[in-house]
């Protein structure tokens, strides 16, 4: 068995003789490995909406890479892309397109910029709005996360479920750390609201790679503000494929136009959502 793509006798999403999960698997990997041999050659750095909302030409020339894979296969689908978004789809667009790739071709780029392994590449496949394929790979520790809508989510070919813990005493629970002032500045009041009452708190630079460790149990929960589609897509189907619960910081649902999540085991995300939530 190939790890990589999961158990032979699960029939994938496919169109024709092409797999879906198959392409965002081969996909991803073949992204993440280049990136891999970029670390701490990148030429160019240039600052977003702030200067801590980094881009290099590694972002974009992976984001390229990837569209270009899906296109060979899928021409036809519409791609949602975190260095073409200002270009392309909006994320109301994107949810009415029958087939949208949603892809964050290097989460974590203030970690790949710095040499921290600490990166992930994250493709997602939705219809209708609707989340059907989610893959996040991390080069630097060759871990595919793959899930399929209904199927589950699988790590190394083994199919992966959310942590026991049910209560915030005994959880430890990640973070994230917004581009953007005002956002970092709310949630380091909620950091400070939940970290006396939960084990520990880590702070891992990667959204995708937060939410594919709580679906796989290394984290028993995980919010964070101004995330957009390409950030959380993939991640959030991992988390709901492995029996966990993912919704906005006000306890709805999820859409591509989410920019504020939490994902927990499903035990805990009612009490984390009490500390840091905005219900």
């Amino acid at each position: 068995m190939n790890e990589r793509e999961g158990k032979k006798d699960r029939e994938p999403y496919v169109v024709g003789r092409k797999s879906y999960t198959a392409v965002a698997v081969n996909t991803a990997s073949k992204a993440g490995e280049w990136i891999k041999t970029k670390i701490g050659q990148f030429r160019t750095l240039q600052y977003k909406k702030s200067p801590t909302d980094l881009v290099t030409e590694v972002d974009r020339g992976a984001e390229q890479m990837i569209r270009s894979l899906i296109a060979t296969h899928f021409p036809e689908h519409a791609f949602l892309g975190e260095e073409s978004a200002k270009d392309g789809l909006t994320p109301e667009q994107a949810m009415e397109e029958e087939f949208v790739w949603i892809v964050d071709p290097l989460d974590g780029t203030i970690n790949f910029v710095h040499g921290f392994p600490n990166f992930s590449v994250s493709i997602a496949l939705a219809r209708k709005g609707e989340i059907i394929v989610g893959v996040v790979y991390d080069p630097n520790r060759d871990e595919m996360f793959v899930a399929e809508k209904g199927k589950g989510a699988y790590l190394h070919g083994r199919r992966m479920s959310v942590s026991k813990e049910d209560s915030l005493a005994a959880s430890l629970l990640a973070a994230g750390m917004p581009a953007l002032r005002e956002d970092g500045l709310r949630n380091l009041d909620r950091l400070r609201s939940v970290s006396g009452r939960v084990r520990s708190v880590r702070m891992l630079g990667s959204a995708a790679l937060h939410l594919a460790y709580v679906a796989a149990g290394r984290l028993s929960g995980y919010w964070e503000y101004g995330l957009n589609a390409w950030d959380m897509a993939a991640g959030t189907l991992l988390v709901t494929e492995s029996g966990g619960r993912v919704s906005d910081l006000a306890g709805g649902p999820l859409t591509l136009a989410t920019r504020n999540i939490c994902a927990t085991n499903g035990l805990i995300h009612d009490e984390l959502l009490a500390e840091v939530g905005e219900g």
